[in-house]
């Protein structure tokens, strides 16, 4: 039997979700809702055990991401990390989301091979900042051969001194639906009809950072929380660098009149869909990056862009070329995927970040040739 569309989970899942939408009158903002079917202790998706992140649906995982697609990704990142580690002075990197621990194990042992790591003593703590103990035993499986550097917190220290990564990371993090109907302006957010979740919409004055033109039907996202993750990350970074990898746009891309369906998307099986109402607790849901609000929200807390650009310019710029022939053809294919325009290259972006009085003079290794600050 076919289970019905956006019926509650079952078991304690379900009922932790019915207690939570009533305790809030019957409506639960939508960045709420989401925050719980990813992180809710024992159901929240990011909370389950099972394998999310893999090469296919065979392996039992539900997406992929550039560092479990190719060793190139972390081979080429060190390069420009291990120019930043040298330029700054810092011997830390921390990295926020770190999911299997792919990229943490496969850079330390690039920044090795470059003579950059911990083996030379250029690096001396890896720190992975994770809230997720399911995946922090599956990380401390995958870098038990860097056990001596390696380790775990839960939030950042009051002063950082380290070069940040942060791979996929805020689009993971909720997000405020805004809907806009017959000229007027709604918050999303989710209700109950019965065992349903069903969508209801409130009047709000939140807004689009910038003006919608025409009067269709439209709805889109806003990013107070990855905002405030940047800014209180500035707050606290008094030297190195803070790289992001995330797929999004500029404001006037993200925002453009005729992106009228917002960028909410589920993935699942290595398959995607619109419905974040649906299977709740079993899937991913995510949101495109506004990089334009993460650039304005890091320079109001005294961080400088360093280099924006896609992550396909910033392979190519940083050296993947002299990397590819160490691999294998089979790799070599994969790793292709990582920089071609419709596969990971273009929607993908790679944000630098540095404290405002250093941003100037950070090696912009990786935004050479193709730097894009200026559409921010």
């Amino acid at each position: 039997m076919v289970p019905e569309p956006n019926r509650l989970p079952s078991g304690s899942a379900g009922e932790a979700l019915r207690d939570l939408i009533e305790a809030t009158g019957g409506w639960l903002p939508f960045d709420r809702f989401m925050h719980h079917a990813l992180y809710a202790p024992h159901w929240g998706y990011y909370a389950t055990p099972r394998r999310l992140i893999g090469q296919g649906p065979s392996d039992g995982s539900d997406f992929v991401t550039a560092p479990e697609l190719s060793s190139a990704f972390a081979k080429t990142l060190a390069r420009a990390v291990a120019q930043w580690l040298s330029h700054t002075g810092v011997d830390e990197i921390w990295e926020f989301g770190a999911g299997r621990g792919v990229l943490a194990r496969d850079l330390l042992d690039a920044l090795d091979a470059l003579g950059s790591g911990p083996k030379q003593g250029k690096v001396k703590r890896y720190v992975l900042v994770e809230v997720s103990g399911a995946l922090q035993q599956v990380q401390s499986e995958t870098l038990r051969d860097h056990a001596a550097v390696v380790e775990w917190a839960q939030a950042w220290p009051e002063q950082l001194h380290a070069v940040v990564l942060g791979n996929e990371v805020l689009d993971a993090m909720p997000v405020q639906l805004l809907a806009r109907q017959q000229g007027a302006w709604f918050e999303r957010g989710v209700s109950l009809e019965g065992d349903a979740l069903v969508w209801r919409d409130r009047p709000t004055d939140h807004r689009p950072p910038c003006p919608i033109a025409g009067d269709h039907d439209y709805v889109t996202e806003i990013h107070p929380q990855a905002q405030a993750w940047v800014g209180d990350l500035a707050t606290r970074l008094r030297s190195g660098v803070v790289a992001l990898v995330d797929y999004g746009f500029p404001e006037a891309e993200y925002y453009h009149v005729q992106r009228s369906s917002g960028t909410v998307m589920c993935h699942q099986g290595h398959r995607s869909d619109a419905n974040p109402l649906d299977q709740v607790g079993a899937k991913d849901i995510t949101a495109h990056v506004d990089f334009t609000g993460i650039a304005l929200a890091a320079q109001a807390a005294n961080l400088g862009v360093v280099g924006y650009t896609s992550q396909g310019s910033f392979l190519l710029d940083a050296g993947m070329v002299d990397v590819l022939p160490t691999l294998s053809m089979a790799e070599q294919a994969a790793a292709l995927k990582l920089i071609h325009e419709h596969e990971m290259g273009e929607l993908f972006k790679v944000m630098v970040l540095a404290p405002q009085a250093q941003a100037a003079t950070v090696p912009a290794i990786g935004f050479v040739r193709g730097d894009r600050t200026h559409t921010l």
